[in-house]
């Protein structure tokens, strides 16, 4: 059977799907800001920033910009009535201080039992950029990751060891990407939901791992 690949908005609406009402949750750089476009209506999701907001918007309608008013990747945001922004040192606060209920960072490998590597692929005159990532892995009481399953070379970024330096250790709960939701557990790795076509045995073939069904 052939499959189709969830895009980049079906990936940012389906890890939307999951996040509870009433949640308080960080997006990392890069891909887990489009969460933000995405949560369903009629569901208050509490959304931080790692600069200093609490209670962002969706990204703002073309033309309507305010680059007074940016996430941590540098991107225009919203804020939400009611929403705040204050000091960096309040920021980290909130996100060492356990008041955080999911983040969803991006990550250059997971491996199967949840450890994170998502600062440093470690290559020679790689800028290290760990930013808030530390402290967001561990202090969140979930974090779950979005990434595309396969490096440009086609290699699964799920490993059965990290290779890259790590950013933290068992702290993963649910990797998100175009091919399937998988949850991390201390036994390995247990399959959430794949997309339609895709068999079980394909997706252990391309991740290169046991996967319980």
């Amino acid at each position: 059977m052939t499959y189709e690949k969830r895009t980049k908005e079906q990936l940012a609406r389906r890890v939307a799907q999951d996040i509870f009402d009433g949640a308080y949750v960080n997006l990392g750089i890069g891909m887990p800001t489009t969460v933000a476009n995405h949560i369903p209506a009629g569901r208050e999701v509490i959304l931080q920033s790692e600069n200093g907001i609490l209670g962002m918007g969706p990204a703002p309608a073309e033309g309507a910009e305010d680059y007074d008013l940016i996430n941590a990747g540098k991107q225009p945001v919203t804020l939400h009535p009611g929403g705040a922004y204050f000091h960096h040192a309040d920021s980290f606060a909130m996100m060492r201080g356990g008041h955080l209920d999911i983040c969803v960072l991006g990550a250059f490998q997971v491996s199967a039992t949840g450890d994170l590597a998502n600062w440093s692929t470690g290559e020679p005159g790689a800028i290290p950029a760990v930013g808030g990532a530390m402290d967001l892995a561990i202090g969140a009481r979930q974090t779950w990751v979005m990434m595309d399953l396969l490096t440009k070379k086609g290699e699964s970024k799920i490993v059965e060891r990290c290779t890259y330096p790590l950013t933290g250790i068992g702290c993963v709960k649910k990797i998100y990407t175009e091919l399937c939701t998988l949850a991390c557990t201390p036994q390995g790795l247990e399959l959430v939901d794949k997309v339609e076509g895709l068999s079980h045995a394909e997706l252990e073939r391309l991740v290169g791992l046991p996967i319980a069904a």
